[in-house]
Formats: structure tokens, C-alpha cells, sequence
């Protein structure tokens, strides 16, 4: 029997390489649905190649122009999820939740009901409503797989030990295009330097991110949510060829260590095949990195960025939807030339500061909606303070 596949953001970076995976093996999947906000050519070819019976497009002029396109095929077409909710009477097998931002956020937690196993590439989503999303898990009975590379990692080498038996978790950065760049030069940074990754293919928002070290404040803070250990017990050091991902340090005076390529399609891979032990073309081992594996501390003088961990709280509040969304904005802001590199840092923690900001430590997230209000009011503020 096929196993029916949906993915949420098909066009994106992570969608794509959903695709690229499932069409090496399309005897053994069923696409039932693909979700996008704009790319409709894309989306157009995506739908005619797999055959897909259902598509979510969000942008409405898009949504006209492609249920134009396809007027005579057989692929329901809808605006929203409301319309799709009525078609499934059969679980989903897996769902790959690949939509950026916090934009991600509502189809994955409408898609948690109608998914067997749903795998999550949304940092926001994971930081700012973890609770939302383990309801739902809980409710409607659907196991749970982190995709991002370090947070695959973690959850490998966990397997079936409990996290009382972990002593220490250690993420790994990369450094960005930046690592080696003295101090005094960070203020002449422009966009187009700071989008250039030295390991991997990213985003142009993911990859500001990483150059700020903002990549690695988010990931700890979503892997303390997902794996629910203690936030001391998680470390960042720098190691600028990417290959390990994770490193596990257990009570039992055992360490474990995973690494892999710098590719997506990996940890994508093994996340939809889970044991079955398919087998991913990748490179021979690298013998000359192990050799020269190169870990290092954070220099917090260059990346201030990395003390934010030290503003967050313990438990899950609507403080991670200020920090995410002025990041955000201060990224987009960034982009356009209006700020300095360094700014982005420097008025993130002002905005952390703000007696206005800071009782949201204090407030759970109740609801989607709760989440996304207090998101455009934090972004509307941002843009004001900063600019």
C-alpha cells in the first residue's frame, strides 16, 4: 500500500527537497495534498506530476490563475484549510510541515488531526506555541519527528534513553560567513554578505540568522521545548565544516555523536522512512574532517546574539513571540538597508528590555489567535522604534 504524503510549503526550500526525495520512489507514495502561499506555476507542476488530489493556496489571486489552470483536471483546489478540512475520513501517513515563520504555525496545528506522523521544520512554530502543538499531538493520537538537522540529531541519539540520563547536549554553529572577520569590521556588513553561507543553501531570513547566531538561540530553546531538558544542560560550540550536527553526553560517562553532510535531504529522508533503512546517497566518510573536527566557544563579543539564551524563561511563554517576531523584523529591516548588522542585535535585546515586553514572560499561550496578535503588534513596534 502507498503512503499518502502531504506537504505543507511545497515550494519552499525544505518542500522541495520533500519532493525531490518522493519522486525517486513515487511507486511507494500517494501525494494527497500540497500547500503554498503564492508559487502557483510551481505548485502547478508539482500537482500534475504527483497526481496530487488536493492543493492549498492561500494568496487569492493566485488561487483564481491556478483554479483556472486546472479547471478541467481532477484536483480539488482550495483558498484555505477550512474547505479541505471535510475531505479526509482516513489519517494522513506523514506530513511535512515545511511553511516558514509563524505563517506555519495554523496548518500545522489544523494538520496535526489529520496526520499518523507529522514532521516539523518550523522553528517559530515549535518556540512560540510548543504547547499548542503537544495538545493537538496528544489529542488526536500523532507522533512527532523535529526535522531540523541538529534537533534530528538529538532525537536520534536520544532514542529510547530518558532525559534524566543526559548529562550535557552540545548544538553545533557553523560560525556563519563571519567567523573569521575581526570585530572591527562588522560594521561595514552588507545583506549581500551576510546571505552567503559558507556550508549550506538557506533562505535569505535563515541565513541572516545564522550569520548573527540567532539560528542557535532558537534551536536551543526549541529543543529544550521538544525534548523538555533542563536549558543548562545545553551548550553551543562553534565547528565551521557543519558535519557534526549533535553531540549527547549521558550519565553513563557514554558519548554519542552524530554527523552527516550538509544537506536537508538527509534528515528529510530518515524522518520519512524512519527504520527502514533506506539507503541516502551521500559522500564517503571525510576522513580529513574527522581528523580536524575543530570545536571552539562562542565568542560573544563578535555574536552578542547568544547571551539572549540567558533573557528566556524556563517555561513556554508569549515572551518567544516577541523575540521571534522582532528578530523578524529586525532581519527584514536589515535586508532593506535601514539598519546596521550589529543593530539587529543591539535593538533586539532593547525591545527584550521593555517593561512592555517582559510581563509576556509571565503569559502562556492560549490560542493561535493569541499568538499572532501580539506577533503584528510586537513587528508594528519594532519598525517604529528602529526606524
Amino acid at each position: 500500500m502507498k503512503k499518502k504524503i502531504a506537504i505543507l510549503g511545497s515550494t519552499g526550500s525544505i518542500g522541495k527537497s520533500t519532493i525531490d526525495i518522493i519522486r525517486k520512489d513515487k511507486k511507494n507514495f500517494e501525494v494527497v495534498l500540497l500547500t503554498t502561499n503564492n508559487n502557483y506555476e510551481e505548485i502547478l507542476k508539482q500537482s500534475l506530476e504527483f497526481k496530487a488530489h488536493n492543493i492549498i493556496i492561500n494568496n487569492k489571486k493566485s488561487y483564481l490563475k491556478l483554479k483556472k489552470k486546472l479547471k478541467n483536471k481532477k484536483i480539488n483546489i482550495f483558498n484555505n484549510i477550512k474547505g479541505f478540512n471535510l475531505r479526509f475520513k482516513n489519517k494522513i501517513d506523514f506530513t511535512m510541515s515545511a511553511i516558514s515563520g509563524l505563517d506555519g504555525l495554523k496548518p500545522t496545528l489544523d494538520l496535526i488531526k489529520f496526520s499518523k506522523n507529522i514532521a516539523i521544520a518550523n522553528k517559530e512554530s515549535i518556540i512560540c506555541a510548543w504547547n499548542l502543538i503537544q495538545k493537538e499531538l496528544k489529542k488526536y493520537k500523532t507522533e512527532f519527528i523535529p526535522v531540523d538537522s541538529e534537533h534530528f540529531s538529538i532525537w536520534s541519539l536520544l532514542g529510547k534513553n530518558k532525559i534524566n540520563n543526559v548529562d550535557q547536549i552540545i548544538i553545533t554553529a557553523s560560525g556563519g560567513p563571519f567567523l573569521k572577520l575581526p570585530l572591527s569590521k562588522f560594521k561595514k556588513i552588507k545583506p549581500a554578505n551576510a546571505i552567503k553561507h559558507p556550508n549550506w543553501k538557506m533562505g535569505n531570513k535563515i541565513s541572516i540568522d545564522s550569520a548573527t547566531l540567532m539560528n542557535k538561540v532558537f534551536e536551543v530553546i526549541e529543543a529544550q521545548r521538544i525534548f523538555n531538558i533542563d536549558v543548562n544542560k545545553f551548550k553551543v560550540l562553534t565547528h565551521p565544516s557543519s558535519y557534526v550536527h549533535a553531540i549527547v553526553k549521558f550519565t553513563n560517562g557514554l558519548t554519542k555523536i552524530l554527523l552527516h553532510d550538509t544537506d536537508m535531504k538527509i534528515p528529510i529522508t530518515n524522518s520519512i522512512y524512519g527504520e527502514n533503512n533506506l539507503k541516502v546517497k551521500n559522500s564517503e566518510l571525510k576522513l580529513n574532517i574527522l581528523n580536524n573536527l575543530n570545536f571552539s566557544k562562542i565568542n560573544s563579543k563578535k555574536f552578542p546574539a547568544i547571551k539572549i539564551l540567558n533573557m528566556m524563561p524556563k517555561n513556554i511563554s508569549l515572551y518567544e513571540t516577541v523575540l521571534v517576531s522582532a528578530n523578524d523584523q529586525l532581519v527584514e529591516l536589515f535586508l532593506q538597508n535601514k539598519i546596521n548588522f550589529q543593530n539587529i542585535t543591539i535593538f533586539l535585546k532593547k525591545i527584550l528590555k521593555m517593561k512592555n515586553f517582559k510581563k509576556y514572560k509571565k503569559i502562556t499561550p492560549k490560542n493561535y489567535h493569541e499568538i499572532i496578535k501580539l506577533s503584528d503588534y510586537v513587528r508594528l513596534k519594532t519598525r517604529l522604534l528602529c526606524i
